[in-house]
């Protein structure tokens, strides 16, 4: 995600100097901010250019259903971008809402494999 620079006064920036971790984007988020904002789409025409339920599109952008596979090639198509754009910002936001949650749960619990 890109920051203005008439933006950056209003920007908090004390995750960074703190080290506290900053919260993984939800590519969601992605969606709406750097594809559907700058081209004025509202989820309703981007559904129908998708040709895709709308409550496909508003579950993405609320935060309550990740991109499919599908829903992935749709939007490379519509974006020019790539499918693996999409299908890797869901897999690392996931990954890392996981690793946040359960890591260090993981790390006690399980022990690595001995040769």
């Amino acid at each position: 995600m890109s920051l203005k620079r008439d933006d950056l006064s209003r920007t908090d920036f004390s995750s960074l100097v703190t080290g506290d971790a900053v919260p993984p984007t939800p590519p969601g988020d992605v969606l709406l901010h750097e594809f559907m904002v700058p081209n004025a789409l509202s989820a309703g025409a981007l559904a129908v250019a998708l040709r895709v339920p709308v409550t496909r599109i508003e579950g993405i952008l609320w935060r309550e259903r990740a991109i499919s596979p599908e829903t992935a090639l749709r939007l490379a198509r519509y974006f020019c971008t790539s499918a693996e754009f999409w299908v890797r910002l869901e897999a690392n936001h996931a990954l890392r809402v996981a690793q946040a949650c359960c890591g260090s749960a993981i790390d006690r619990d399980v022990q690595p494999i001995t040769a």
